[in-house]
């Protein structure tokens, strides 16, 4: 899957799923103090991100989440992953 096509799909979720704005979601901002999510709400990310790509993200993988850009790196590398 193209990284534009990840980019696209996990900005439309968090901003219709966890109600973030669009404005925020910018690569080098900072993932976890942005969407201020609790501990229910990584539960529900990962469920959404294995229903749109298919993979399962681990609480090792939000470790190494600081900005966006991490976590589209991270959906992007466990995807060639799961190719592979």
């Amino acid at each position: 899957m193209e990284r534009e096509k990840i980019v696209t799909v996990v900005n439309d979720f968090l901003v219709n799923e966890f109600e973030v704005d669009r404005d925020d979601i910018v690569n080098d901002a900072n993932f976890k103090e942005t969407l201020g999510l609790d501990s229910l709400d990584y539960i529900d990310m990962v469920v959404v991100i294995e229903s749109n790509f298919g993979v399962k993200l681990g609480e090792a993988d939000f470790k190494r989440v600081i900005t966006f850009d991490d976590f589209y790196d991270t959906i992007e590398t466990k995807i060639s992953e799961k190719v592979a």
